[in-house]
């Protein structure tokens, strides 16, 4: 079973959850093969704060200037996916760190000006994950892309779609988002364990979900179209959650195709 496990950079900031995840996906290498993508966006606000770059968000996503570029590859890229590498070594995991633009794994181009070097990605190349998996190795994969051949260019994407990107790239089995919520709520407020993308979008239409569940409902949905079998979102912090959710128990919310879920 091929797994791509997206972390939210809330869930690495604090170490102790960070070395517990750690331990659960060294643990779990004995039970499926695992491709890791995480976000960092608290630790980038924090990192620019303290050197008085004030953060701006158009639409959710984080005005990326120049100065910002500098900071996605030193926080994205360096520290948050180094100390991530760093605990799942610990832990027993042969972990590689790479971004997007290793082995061209994600290829961006710029989604709109008035967001700087905020980028869509257009082409996902899995081989470099292949040849990593291939030699034993477990990739790590922070949430930055690189421009079209010949380009020097670097995009900060959401680590939601570098996720997706590389799951229908690899032709994952299973996209597991951990992240700091139970699941994806509905109207009455509590979790729902299954939706089909008709379901997510009406509650995106509805105005149930909203913001960074907007945005990874339609990221779950987009899997879902790329052929990846089934997407989950689920808690993170959960004790064990990573096992649970490898031998299929229910927790979070599960999405799944039309016609699986009836």
């Amino acid at each position: 079973m091929k797994v791509l496990l997206k972390l939210g950079g809330t869930l690495l900031d604090d170490p102790a959850s960070r070395n517990s995840l750690a331990l659960q996906i060294s643990a779990a290498l004995r039970l499926a093969s695992i491709v890791v993508v995480h976000g960092g966006g608290k630790q980038m606000t924090r990192f620019l704060s303290e050197r008085g770059v004030e953060s701006r968000f158009v639409g959710g996503l984080r005005v990326t200037t120049p100065e910002v570029v500098d900071a996605v590859l030193k926080v994205f890229a360096g520290s948050v996916n180094k100390q991530l590498v760093g605990a799942l070594r610990a832990a027993g995991a042969p972990a590689a760190g790479l971004s997007g633009i290793d082995g061209g794994l994600a290829v961006a181009e710029q989604m709109n000006p008035d967001l700087g070097a905020v980028g869509r990605i257009v082409r996902a190349d899995a081989r470099v994950l292949d040849a990593l998996l291939s030699g034993g190795f477990l990739p790590v994969v922070a949430c930055v892309a690189g421009g079209d051949s010949g380009s020097d260019a670097v995009f900060n994407v959401n680590a939601d779609q570098m996720a997706v990107a590389c799951a229908a790239a690899w032709k994952a089995d299973r996209l597991l988002f951990l992240t700091d919520v139970p699941g994806v709520k509905g109207v009455d407020g509590a979790v729902l364990p299954r939706l089909t993308p008709a379901a997510a979008r009406e509650l995106i239409r509805s105005g149930v979900a909203t913001g960074g569940m907007q945005a990874k409902l339609e990221s779950a949905c987009a899997a879902l179209a790329a052929g990846v079998g089934e997407v989950r979102i689920a808690p993170g912090a959960e004790p064990g959650i990573l096992d649970r959710l490898l031998r299929e128990e229910a927790c979070g919310t599960a999405l799944v195709q039309d016609e699986a879920a009836e």
